[in-house]
C-alpha cells in the first residue's frame, strides 16, 4: 500500500513515522523548508515508547504528480482548504483519505470535493508537539489511532488494520467511528472551551470557586448538543469525560490554549463554532459555548490587527 501523509508535524510526522518505521511505503508531502529539513536532518521522534530517526521521502507541495492507495490528513481545519488542493493530484479511482481532524465539518467539505465514499472516519488521541529544534515529541505513552466506515462496512477497513499489525501505535477499527467522532468532539469542546476561556489547566479551574459546576455545566450543553443528533455519549464515556475534566491538581490542558499562548491560530470555528451551529439548528441553547466561542473570536480579531 502506497501511504501519503500531508504534513510531518506533530501528528502527521508521529503517525507516518511510525508507519515509515515498521517498513511501510510512507511519503510526506510538506511545505519546502520542512522538505529540506527533512532531507538535511531527518524525521526525529522522542517517545516514552521508543525513539525513532528517520529519512523520509518527503515531495514538496505543488510537486505532486501520482496517485496513492492512502492519504492520511493530519492538518489543522483551518488549513483543510488549502491541504484539499495540495492533495488532489495524488487522489485516484481507488485512493482512501484518513482524516484526523476534530469535530465533524471536515467530513461535509470532503464529502463535497471528493465524494461520501473517499473518506474513512479516524480519530486520533496523542499529546505530541514539535520542538523548535524540529523534533517531534511525543510527551506521554497514548498514541491511539480509530477508524472505521461511517456508512456500510467495506474491505478497506480490513487492510488497513494490515497495514498496521506490527505498527508501533495503538491502532485499532472501530464499530461506530461516527460515535466515536461525536464523544471525541464533546470532550475535547468543553476541554477547549473551559481552559481557554479560563486561560488555566484544569486543576486550576476546579480549585476555583465554582469551578467544577461551571466545567460540568459546559459539558452538559455539548452533551446536550450530541443527543439532540442521537449522537449522546455513552455512558461510560461520559463518566470517563467528566472525571477527565474535573481532576483535581490535573495540569491538562486543550492544545488551542497552548496555541493562544504561542499567538498562534485556532479551531475555533471546527470545534466551538460548529457545534453551537447545530445546537441553534436543534434549538438547544448554549450560553457557555457561545461566550467561550465569542472570546475565541475575539482573540482572533486581536490576533490579526496585532500581527506585523
Amino acid at each position: 500500500m502506497r501511504i501519503l501523509v500531508l504534513g510531518a508535524g506533530g501528528t502527521g510526522g508521529y503517525f507516518g513515522g511510525r508507519l515509515l518505521e515498521a517498513g511501510r511505503d510512507v511519503t510526506f508531502l510538506v511545505r519546502p523548508r520542512r522538505a529540506l529539513e527533512l532531507a538535511s536532518h531527518g524525521l526525529a521522534i522522542r517517545s516514552p515508547v521508543g525513539d525513532a530517526l528517520l529519512q523520509p521521502r518527503a515531495i514538496p507541495v505543488g510537486q505532486l504528480h501520482e496517485t496513492y492507495d492512502l492519504v492520511m490528513l493530519s492538518c489543522k481545519a483551518y488549513d483543510l482548504e488549502s491541504a484539499i488542493q495540495a492533495i488532489t493530484p495524488a487522489i485516484g479511482p481507488r485512493t482512501t483519505i484518513l482524516p484526523l481532524l476534530n469535530g465533524l465539518r471536515h467530513f461535509d467539505v470532503l464529502d463535497e470535493r471528493f465524494g461520501f465514499q473517499r473518506a474513512l472516519g479516524g480519530l486520533c488521541s496523542i499529546a505530541v508537539t514539535m520542538d523548535s529544534d524540529r523534533v517531534i515529541r511525543h510527551l506521554g505513552p497514548t498514541h491511539v489511532l480509530r477508524f472505521g466506515e461511517r456508512g456500510e462496512p467495506t474491505k478497506r477497513v480490513d487492510a488497513l488494520m494490515e497495514l498496521f499489525d506490527g505498527v508501533n501505535v495503538d491502532a485499532k477499527p472501530s464499530r461506530d467511528i461516527v460515535q466515536a467522532l461525536w464523544e471525541k468532539w464533546v470532550m475535547l469542546a468543553s476541554l477547549a472551551g473551559m481552559t481557554c476561556l479560563m486561560r488555566a489547566s484544569i486543576g486550576d479551574i476546579v480549585a476555583a470557586p465554582g469551578g467544577t459546576q461551571l466545567m460540568l455545566q459546559f459539558l452538559d450543553e455539548c452533551t446536550a448538543v450530541a443527543a439532540a443528533h442521537g449522537r449522546a455519549p455513552r455512558p461510560v464515556v461520559l463518566e470517563e469525560t467528566r472525571a477527565l475534566l474535573t481532576k483535581a491538581d490535573s495540569a491538562f490542558t486543550a492544545s488551542m490554549l497552548r496555541d493562544i499562548e504561542n499567538r498562534g491560530q485556532v479551531e475555533a470555528d471546527h470545534i466551538l463554532g460548529d457545534l453551537i451551529e447545530r445546537a441553534r439548528r436543534a434549538v438547544i441553547p448554549t450560553p457557555l459555548l457561545e461566550t467561550a466561542f465569542c472570546h475565541l473570536k475575539a482573540y482572533e480579531a486581536r490576533r490579526l490587527r496585532e500581527r506585523p
